[in-house]
């Protein structure tokens, strides 16, 4: 890693392009940022309590590092993953600091960097030589009143962060900061129901009766829709725009009442077929889709991910530990019956998220070329790094132009690096409608007016915000 950050960092190595870049980049660098899309837990900002040390700050809650490392042959218990073997902090910061050479180039190690430079003002080359005194500088850091999340969230210009929760999830903290008059922005809910659609689900049947049991619904398929459809009303009191849905593939379906009826009953018994799962997972998606229509939420969905790959790995350290394998998606068959049934109908927005390079042009662009009700969601983890980002904007400009997708999504957990995954994103534009304007494809007040939509138009209008 560069022991500075360079000014012109992502940006085109030709001068005339460059220069270009710079000056359109200029023009969006400080904009506000809207987050429509991540998983930051709102009571880090409702309690505004202190970071607890360098390492849970930028290693145990990143799973970007935390899997490389552990590629690297590093147990997850050495990295503090393991609430019943605690660990020193400085142990996984020493061991991220001798295994720093192996993030070279990936984007955890730019978005690292960008956070000890631009945060903590840390010059020298992190490494087993520094690593201690860097530590410590963080730590001291970390105490003052200007690193408390708050001040940060005030620091990084945030002004729209949603959250991702669970259906059942009383929203206090986002109340708690909504009523607060000191705290300025928006901290929104996203409705998050992936667990209580699949009876695959370890515990499905339970999530089903407790949904039943909040809502004073019965224990019938119309019930269950209507016990979902109420959390979505008390999800958008607390100001939730969108509804997401992590699914391994986007298959829709459309069923006779007394067919989900059946496959429901089966589900909350738990003697559903492997097949009759993926029914009642298709038919719940069109379901949520025709929620969507009546209440308003925008719809995304981030398909394409094998969860969990690793069985020993999340019996022992739980979901989310960095071992969620991308897979092939298809889009085109598989969301048509969605499609017909609402893809045009008014005020509907769906989201569509891959990690699956190969469906970028093939199917999302196209879709989203069509369809009023499509957007094509923003390169997605695996796919967030800058050579990416770049062969996704090239790969649907083409077909949709850029008022077709839906603004960045940083789509992370780790709270300091999202000020630097939307520099990332905004560099990367500059320099992608700077060479459309070096290759007289566009001109410089056009490339100005897309740059500064990209970060502000074009989120507020796609998450209704």
């Amino acid at each position: 890693m560069p022991t500075t950050l360079a000014n012109d960092r992502l940006l085109p190595a030709d001068e005339r392009t460059r220069d270009l870049a710079r000056e359109i980049f200029a023009g969006i660098e400080s904009a506000p940022i809207l987050s429509p899309h991540g998983h930051v837990d709102p009571t880090l900002l409702a309690d505004d309590v202190p970071f607890s040390d360098p390492t849970e700050l930028l290693i145990t809650r990143d799973h970007y590092v935390t899997r490389l490392l552990h590629a690297a042959g590093i147990p997850l218990a050495d990295l503090g993953l393991d609430p019943q073997r605690p660990v020193d902090p400085r142990q996984p910061w020493r061991l991220l600091a001798e295994n720093w050479h192996r993030f070279t180039g990936t984007a955890s190690g730019y978005w690292i960097t960008h956070e000890l430079q631009t945060l903590f003002g840390v010059a020298d080359e992190f490494g087993p030589d520094t690593a201690d005194a860097i530590y410590d500088r963080i730590a001291v850091t970390l105490a003052e009143p200007a690193f408390r999340p708050r001040a940060l969230f005030d620091r990084f210009g945030i002004e729209v962060l949603a959250t991702t929760d669970d259906p059942l999830d009383d929203l206090a903290a986002h109340a708690r900061l909504a009523a607060d008059g000191t705290f300025r922005g928006r901290v929104l809910p996203t409705f998050r129901p992936d667990a209580y659609l699949d009876p695959e689900g370890a515990d499905f049947a339970d999530r089903v009766e407790r949904l039943l049991a909040a809502t004073g619904e019965e224990r019938t398929f119309a019930g269950y829709l209507r016990a979902l459809e109420a959390r979505r009303a008390h999800f958008i009191a607390h100001g939730a725009v969108s509804a997401d849905h992590g699914v391994l593939e986007p298959f829709t379906t459309d069923l006779d009442p007394a067919v989900a009826q059946s496959l429901f009953a089966d589900a909350v018994a738990g003697r559903a077929t492997a097949e009759q799962a993926r029914l009642f997972r298709g038919h719940m998606l069109f379901q949520m889709a025709r929620m969507s229509v009546a209440d308003g939420l925008v719809m995304t969905v981030h398909p394409g991910v094998r969860r969990n790959h690793h069985r020993p790995t999340f019996q022992a350290y739980g979901a989310d530990t960095g071992h969620d394998i991308p897979v092939r998606t298809e889009y085109t068959e598989n969301l048509r019956p969605l499609l017909e049934a609402f893809g045009t109908a008014p005020g509907f927005h769906l989201v569509l998220f891959a990690v699956d390079e190969t469906v970028y042009s093939r199917e999302v662009a196209p879709l989203a070329g069509f369809y009023p009700s499509v957007y094509i969601g923003a390169p997605w983890w695996f796919l967030d790094a800058p050579d990416a980002i770049l062969r996704w904007r090239s790969a649907v400009t083409e077909t949709a132009g850029f008022y077709r997708s839906s603004g960045f999504i940083d789509d992370t957990r780790a709270f300091l690096s999202i000020p630097a995954r939307h520099d990332t994103s905004r560099r990367l534009d500059a320099a992608f409608l700077a060479r459309l304007v070096a290759e007289g494809r566009a001109t410089l007040p056009q490339a100005h007016r897309i740059a500064r939509d990209l970060v502000d138009a074009l989120p507020r209008e796609v998450f209704k915000l």
